[in-house]
């Protein structure tokens, strides 16, 4: 991807359903030229626009993050069969004292013994597995955008929303579980379709989707390799933080550009921290200027991938991990 393109590509992860005249307008090209590079990307699966839930506030199901040690020759294996498993949300290979770390969502806890216990440690090569259930998501990478907008650029593209109370657990009826399976499957699939699809009117397709998105049951997400946006270096930062100190440094980590996923989890590292930078350096600076100086955190341990196999559910190619 050239300049233009990763530009481009950031106002999508801004907002993933935006026309291409919308995005045009905000970074300065024409919109035949967004409409020609963004669709193109997108046709050739550089990019993929989805939507993930948020499973602690919808009842989706419950998220944990496993650290998987496999016998010498057949973490890619490994890795393969849990990417395989529909209740994975992501597997990587990464660095460290796991040979591959891998995030699934459970639909109960009685389902996650189940899976921990007998399913995992069946997959032929796994020697061992640690699990850190999440407690509370301080930003999710359907958050996170690439760092080529201006601060006016983004404003522009993801306009200020109103505070909203939220409750802590709310629930999809039966027709937004068949809209947010749509968007799951399309996150730019258009209102018209989705009403046809449906049998429903127009206005009640667009007004059940912004309530998803307003309630934050869903979140739209413009899926791409950080690689292919001049991000080469991706790590996982695992985190002990003193019990009163989670949420000053979960939104402290959060303001950082690099910072695509951040969450507060159970287990001996109490905060997982994903960061996306350009170069070893980058991450240095991160450790050294962001993480050093708060006080609250009280040890890191730092991997870093070196392939993803899924991503939010999708299947990574070789060509693209």
């Amino acid at each position: 991807m050239d300049v233009l393109d990763r530009r481009l590509v950031a106002a999508l992860q801004v907002s993933p359903r935006a026309s291409w005249g919308e995005i045009g307008r905000v970074v300065g090209e024409h919109e035949r030229t967004v409409a020609r590079r963004l669709q193109r990307l997108i046709s050739e699966g550089a990019v993929q626009v989805t939507a993930i839930y948020d499973d602690l506030r919808s009842g989706h199901g419950r998220p944990v993050h496993l650290h998987v040690q496999v016998r010498p020759g057949t973490a890619p294996a490994v890795a393969d069969a849990l990417a395989g498993r529909a209740d994975t949300r992501s597997v990587y290979s990464v660095t460290g004292a796991a040979d591959i770390g891998a995030e699934l969502v459970a639909p109960t806890r009685a389902a996650l013994h189940e899976i921990l216990n007998v399913e995992v440690h069946g997959i032929d090569g796994v020697a061992g597995t640690q699990t850190q259930v999440v407690l509370h998501t301080f930003r999710t990478v359907a958050e996170w955008h690439a760092p080529y907008l201006t601060d006016e650029e983004v404003g522009l593209l993801r306009p200020a929303a109103a505070p909203v109370d939220l409750p802590d657990h709310d629930g999809l009826s039966p027709l937004e579980s068949e809209i947010a399976e749509l968007l799951v499957a399309d996150g730019r699939i258009g209102f018209t379709a989705i009403a046809e699809q449906l049998g429903i009117s127009l206005p009640t397709a667009r007004r059940r989707v912004a309530s998803l998105l307003e309630r934050r049951l869903l979140m739209l997400r413009a899926e791409v390799e950080p690689s292919l946006l001049g991000l080469e270096v991706e790590a996982q930062l695992w985190l002990r933080v003193r019990p009163h100190g989670l949420d000053q440094v979960g939104e402290r980590l959060t303001k950082d550009p690099g910072v695509r996923y951040c969450a507060a989890t159970s287990g001996t590292y109490t905060m997982l921290v994903q960061v996306a930078v350009a170069h070893e350096a980058d991450l240095y600076r991160f450790l050294t200027e962001v993480v050093g100086p708060l006080d609250d955190v009280t040890d890191v341990n730092v991997t870093l991938i070196t392939r993803a196999y899924k991503r939010g559910f999708l299947r990574k190619s070789l060509e693209f991990s």
